[in-house]
């Protein structure tokens, strides 16, 4: 059968037809309908089209052990957040995008630990508690924590600066379900802009930035993971996340705190800031 733009389609959804798994099969199929649907629609150049594939390699060749330019990519085009607001269980704490720096192992620290190894001097204290869906405490659920400094950076963007680990830590919650840590009010940041995904900004006039915000991974046994944010209600961009993981539920007040008493009680210094959170957890049976 001749290949032409007629019969292009049934070629090759013919050559998946024997994928024995199915649901293999049906994202083989789903992928090639929609491409197929998008160049037919688009009609690009033989040199469009190597500036496509082009542009792809350079985002594989941008990835490396602490920056993954495909997770980035699928940030900025909404792709990351459709597919968390497809699984996303109403009932539970929303998810949100992992991001693309949960690349390193965060370290296992002990409830009120400090997350900033580089200072305190405008600290910030978390309490948490992880709950089911009827609110009851989650004995010995870890949550995963990871956040940029002050300025806006994350450890490894400058590890000249910031020692591995800083601004990352592995909590387990008590026999309440409760945690909590201190740390840094996290600044408001570009995402990185120095690869292909920047260009793609730059060439449609998007800015680069994301609101102030703490990551959060919350799991535990018999219960469906979540990762999702702590967004820091005072920062800019909430309205105009760059990759759209804004979600109202997640936006937390960080209330200034002017109780000296309250601050040692923490082992940080008056005034301090602090956000409580709730993350509620959907059993594994009912996702």
């Amino acid at each position: 059968m001749d290949f032409n733009e007629e019969t292009a389609l049934d070629a090759v959804l013919a050559s998946f037809a024997d994928t024995p798994d199915p649901r293999r099969r049906e994202v083989f199929e789903g992928v090639v309908r929609h491409l197929h649907a998008l160049v037919r629609d688009i009609r690009p150049t033989l040199a469009e089209w190597e500036q496509a594939i082009g542009f792809l390699t350079e985002v594989g060749q941008k990835c490396d052990d602490t920056r993954q330019e495909f997770v980035l990519l699928s940030d900025v085009l909404g792709v990351s957040m459709l597919v968390e607001s497809i699984n996303d269980d109403e009932h539970g704490t929303e998810g949100t995008v992992l991001g693309p720096f949960h690349m390193t192992e965060s370290p296992r620290r002990e409830l009120g630990d400090s997350i900033s190894e580089v200072g305190l001097e405008r600290p910030c204290v978390v309490t948490g508690v992880v709950v089911d869906l009827d609110g009851r405490p989650i004995p010995g659920a870890t949550v995963d924590i990871w956040q940029c400094d002050e300025e806006g950076y994350y450890d490894v963007q400058r590890p000249d600066v910031q020692p591995p680990g800083n601004g990352r830590g592995l909590f387990t919650a008590d026999a309440d379900g409760a945690f909590w840590f201190r740390s840094v009010v996290p600044s408001h940041y570009p995402i990185p802009t120095d690869g292909p995904v920047g260009r793609l900004l730059e060439a449609s006039r998007r800015h680069p930035y994301r609101p102030a915000h703490v990551h959060m991974i919350a799991e535990a046994d018999g219960f469906t993971t979540v990762t999702t944010h702590l967004f820091v209600a005072d920062s800019p961009y909430l309205d105009s996340d760059a990759v759209f993981a804004v979600k109202t539920s997640l936006v937390h007040d960080f209330a200034v705190v002017d109780d000296p008493a309250l601050a040692e009680q923490y082992g940080v210094s008056a005034p301090f800031r602090q956000a409580r959170v709730e993350i509620r957890l959907v059993p594994e049976e009912a996702a």
